[in-house]
């Protein structure tokens, strides 16, 4: 098939690359010139492992293709994807202004029959405003062409969204027509080969279903977050009470682990949305409300750490951290917890000599240059020298075997504040150092 796939963020440039990567002929259209001049010389604008290759073979084999022109992009795909960014409105509502341009754009270009898909993350009743947007934009033309609107909403965990795409644990649907939907399960055959994954319901289910999805794995990190809270003022561990409720298989260990609170692109974003969206209709969502809340909060948490054990005044100390990244395997810092933890210390007059493998250059970016600040990308032990303390918010897997006795020979201090549980408390004191985790004894 011919498919276009608008935007080339993290949701387009991974679905534009894996549909590719299964035989179609697939064209990205962004209106960041710069982004596709890159994207054509092979330049990746996030980090995502394994998609460099994929994009780099595929427009090799000519398979994926990129332009800035709108009117390319709708002429091409009979398939039309929109994976614009859906940004929080003030009011924490998500803001269409891009889905709706891009569904205007396709109305004003479109000259046959075309399924346009919104891939975006986008609240109930979406689909409709695409649909009303593309009837007026064909009115204005005086041209009868038909069209359908489906919601195919993405279901990609940072980290390991090429590996989620091309191996789906479900692919939902939402389709009021048969015609467009037998072209979304040709569309999606290469990916149900072993079982069907394929699961269709009505447009606004479908919706829905992402935004409850994305609520309630928010719902169980905040859920742990509040026990670990609990366990640290009762005297239990956390991790013990961890293993207890996960050994239940109504529950499992996905997501209760707890930590320092969750960040990126999707959790605080469509849990806001989701929240805003009840309250249009009048029901007081007040789950969404305390995860919300909860997840605030536990942000600072490690600070709070920081402050019994240090005091308020913070001048004149350094403080390692480990992690920017909002979660392992990514380069994003949107919302990320690391980001409070800084500034915190930074308002209390402390300096901060921070490792994370891919994300020091996101850092640079939105903090510039700082004589607070110093970044380090290749050893995270180049970060702990002379430091009073060792902070750890990000559990990337290259500070799991951490040579505790290194730690505590390289810092000035003895402390390590460990913001995602990833050390054994009864070994890190054995080293000498003393030990803060969340909700750990």
């Amino acid at each position: 098939m011919n498919i276009t796939v608008v935007g080339t963020g993290y949701v387009g440039l991974v679905s534009g690359a894996c549909l590719a990567e299964v035989g179609n002929n697939v064209k990205c259209v962004d209106t960041d010139v710069s982004k596709i001049e890159g994207l054509r010389k092979g330049v990746i604008p996030i980090y995502e492992p394994g998609l460099d290759t994929m994009v780099l073979e595929n427009i090799e084999s000519e398979r994926l293709t990129f332009t800035t022109s709108i009117e390319e992009g709708v002429d091409y795909g009979e398939i039309i994807f929109i994976a614009v960014g859906t940004p929080p409105d003030e009011d924490g509502s998500a803001d269409l202004q891009y889905v709706k341009q891009v569904a205007k754009s396709v109305g004003e270009s479109m000259d046959s029959f075309r399924v346009v898909v919104t891939k975006s993350t986008v609240p109930v009743g979406t689909s409709k405003i695409v649909s009303d947007t593309l009837s007026a934009a064909l009115d204005e033309r005086g041209v009868d062409i038909e069209f359908s609107v489906v919601s195919n909403p993405e279901f990609l965990k940072e980290g390991a969204a090429v590996e989620d795409f091309m191996k789906p644990d479900r692919i939902i649907v939402g389709v009021d027509d048969d015609r467009a939907m037998e072209l979304l399960r040709s569309l999606y055959a290469p990916f149900n080969r072993n079982h069907d994954r394929l699961i269709v319901m009505d447009i606004e289910s479908a919706e829905m279903t992402k935004y409850a999805a994305n609520a309630m794995l928010a719902t169980k990190i905040s859920f742990m977050n509040e026990m670990a809270n609990l366990a640290d003022r009762l005297g239990a561990d956390i991790e013990s009470v961890r293993i207890g409720i996960g050994a239940d298989p109504r529950i499992g260990y996905s997501f209760i682990y707890p930590g320092c609170g969750y960040g990126g692109s999707c959790f605080p974003k469509d849990v806001q949305a989701l929240h805003r969206t009840a309250r249009s209709v009048g029901y007081e969502a007040r789950i969404l409300d305390s995860v919300e809340a909860v997840n605030r909060d536990q942000k600072k948490v490690p600070v709070e750490k920081i402050i019994a054990h240090f005091g308020n005044d913070l001048e004149g100390k350094i403080f390692a951290l480990w992690g920017l990244a909002f979660k392992p395997d990514t380069d994003d810092m949107r919302d990320a917890p690391s980001r409070v933890v800084m500034e915190a210390l930074w308002a209390r007059g402390a300096r901060v000599k921070a490792f994370d493998p891919v994300a020091t250059e996101e850092t640079q970016r939105i903090y510039g240059d700082r004589e607070d600040l110093e970044l380090f990308s290749d050893n995270p032990n180049d970060a702990l020298v002379d430091a009073d303390c060792l902070v750890v918010v990000t559990e990337w897997r290259v500070f799991r075997a951490s040579d505790l006795a290194k730690i505590n020979e390289l810092m000035r201090g003895n402390v390590i504040v460990d913001g995602r549980n990833i050390f054994s408390p009864s070994a890190v004191r054995e080293a000498g150092m003393d030990y803060y985790g969340i909700g750990r004894k």
